[in-house]
């Protein structure tokens, strides 16, 4: 991912993070998520929310 591309991506994925513990989400939950996420955008190595 380029600088500015991975810049969007951490603040879309702290979002994300925040928006799961405020739901309420287990601890080990949230980890889960988070790393199916990090791990779809290693292995596209595209930001997640392109199309």
């Amino acid at each position: 991912m380029t600088n500015a591309s991975s810049g969007h991506f951490d603040r879309q994925y702290q979002t994300h993070l925040k928006h799961l513990k405020l739901k309420g989400l287990q601890p080990k939950t949230i980890e889960a998520y988070a790393r199916a996420i990090r791990r779809r955008g290693g292995y596209f190595d595209q930001p997640i929310d392109d199309p």
